[in-house]
């Protein structure tokens, strides 16, 4: 079964969801992967808008930025928009079209759906704490560029990062978390050592760091990406004023 959208036809027959990507290849071939979902394709901007679950979600790159900025400051104003639930979610039960994707820390105090005032089936959110690309996070991002048509990807860090802090502390003290944290504070590593260098903000660094990692993940989204039918952007969340800075 898919791990991105529980459909058990994106993935071999009687396979496990957890299938190494060599193994993946050997059976399917590099190219084949997004090929073989082709079928699966919700209808592009040219199709008539009654099979599109949002038609208002056909936007291109730069219309979705602004359209994250402007719902941002409906946040900050405390002025969201009310919307039926019921109604949004009984829309969504045959397909989505999320307009953007965001790439966020799974901090608690960090809501992609509220910090941008949007609605169920608006936004691809992808989440781990540190907000770093992860294999299994660039897989799913892949897949909404490729087969959702997500015209925008986010890179959202913000103020105050637990994640952050500890990989400041494991590379400044050599100290050892436990468990598989030391896993996220290895990953983030480079942004420490990268943020000091340039005597910048380590979240802010970090922020940075992944929009580039993204912009050159190949063979997907480096390739919308040339095309200008993907945009790759950094934000910073301020969790005190609810403010995202776009730094990238």
């Amino acid at each position: 079964m898919c791990t991105v959208c529980n459909n058990p036809k994106h993935f071999l027959q009687g396979k496990s969801p957890l299938l190494s990507r060599r193994s993946i290849l050997k059976t399917i071939g590099a190219g084949g992967l997004f090929a073989g979902l082709g079928s699966l394709v919700i209808p592009a901007a040219s199709a008539s808008s009654d099979l599109i679950p949002k038609p208002s979600n056909l936007l291109t790159p730069d219309q979705a930025l602004a359209r994250l900025i402007e719902g941002n400051k409906r946040f900050m104003q405390g002025a969201m928009t009310p919307f039926n639930v019921i109604k949004e979610r009984n829309l969504l039960v045959d397909g989505q079209n999320p307009f953007a994707c965001v790439l966020a820390c799974a901090d608690s105090r960090v809501s992609p759906e509220f910090v941008f005032d949007e609605e169920l089936g608006d936004l691809f959110v992808t989440r781990v704490a540190g907000n770093y690309v992860t294999n299994d996070i660039l897989a799913s991002l892949e897949y909404a560029v490729a087969e959702l048509k997500a015209p925008l990807i986010m890179v959202m860090g913000h103020t105050e990062c637990g994640a952050i802090k500890a990989a400041i502390k494991a590379f400044d003290d050599d100290y050892d978390f436990p468990g598989h944290i030391q896993v996220i504070t290895s990953a983030l590593a480079r942004a420490v050592r990268v943020g000091r260098s340039r005597k910048e903000d380590i979240a802010r660094t970090n922020v940075k760091l992944n929009v580039i990692n993204l912009i050159d993940a190949t063979p997907v989204i480096s390739k919308y990406v040339s095309q200008g039918r993907v945009k790759v952007v950094g934000g910073l969340y301020d969790l005190k004023t609810g403010n995202v800075e776009i730094v990238t």
